[in-house]
């Protein structure tokens, strides 16, 4: 069956009722999630902030629980839409044969795939969002351009959702997903800049940091939160584009040669 598809997705906006599942089915658990996406992220600020904050004191010119908080939004929206790209996503595709049932219905597995990376989008954010509410709280950012940082993350999440759904295409059991956490985004946590600036790396460390998403993510949006204009963001946001783009084609594809075969 494969083969009577076209090679690039094409998704109807028939995506719209996945989504739309998808949100019903997660307002039911709405507390508990978003203790989870909500609660871990803030406990790194404040420990961040305040405890390595009192003996970095300024980092390129700001309080580094200014610099840091940026940093915690976009990598909290990389672990929200990656988890609901992996665990979340092969749950209904493996375990509960959501997607199957789908199926039956007019939607095709494009529009489903399509559909799951926007809802991961959506997760990550929701969880962007309320992060940057505690740090406006808080005043660690500078004004409302801070506002424009949130369509940049909403493409991140997806490109991060994408991505995972590509680990969810080749997984046999959730065991699989842990490789993937800690080969690529317990790395893209560590050197892409959230916790301290890529000019402190050596010179193949910032290649390789830069040679991910998630350090493009944070060079357009961590301007944008301490008043500042993001220099040379059109190629950040064409890396992060092309990411997501190249991820949504290749986990479509795999799922179909999975699920249509």
């Amino acid at each position: 069956m494969s083969g009577d598809h076209p090679i690039l997705p094409r998704p109807s906006l028939r995506f719209v009722a996945v989504w739309r599942r998808n949100l019903l089915v997660w307002r039911k658990l709405i507390v508990p999630s978003m203790l989870g996406n909500f609660g871990e992220p803030i406990l790194y600020l404040l420990a961040f902030g305040y405890g390595f904050g009192s003996l970095v004191g300024d980092l390129d010119g700001m309080r580094y629980m200014v610099f840091i908080a940026s940093g915690i939004i976009c990598s909290s929206a990389m672990f929200t839409a990656s988890f609901e790209g992996m665990y979340s996503a092969y749950t209904r595709m493996a375990e509960q044969n959501t997607w199957l049932g789908m199926l039956a219905t007019p939607l095709t597995l494009d529009d489903i795939v399509f559909a799951e990376a926007v809802w991961a989008a959506t997760k990550g954010l929701i969880s962007a969002i309320t992060i940057l509410i505690v740090a406006s709280v808080l005043g660690l950012v500078a004004d409302a351009r801070a506002l424009l940082a949130l369509p940049v993350i909403f493409l991140a999440a997806f490109t991060f959702g994408a991505l995972a759904l590509v680990i969810t295409a080749l997984a046999r059991s959730y065991d699989f997903f842990l490789y993937y956490f800690t080969l690529a985004v317990t790395p893209m946590l560590l050197l892409s800049g959230v916790f301290f600036p890529l000019t402190e790396l050596p010179g193949w460390v910032q290649g390789l940091a830069l040679a991910l998403p998630l350090a493009h993510v944070l060079e357009i949006v961590r301007p944008l939160m301490t008043g500042t204009w993001p220099a040379a963001w059109l190629p950040h946001l064409a890396v992060i584009t092309a990411y997501g783009g190249s991820a949504i084609i290749l986990a479509t594809y795999l799922i179909r040669r999975r699920l249509l075969r």
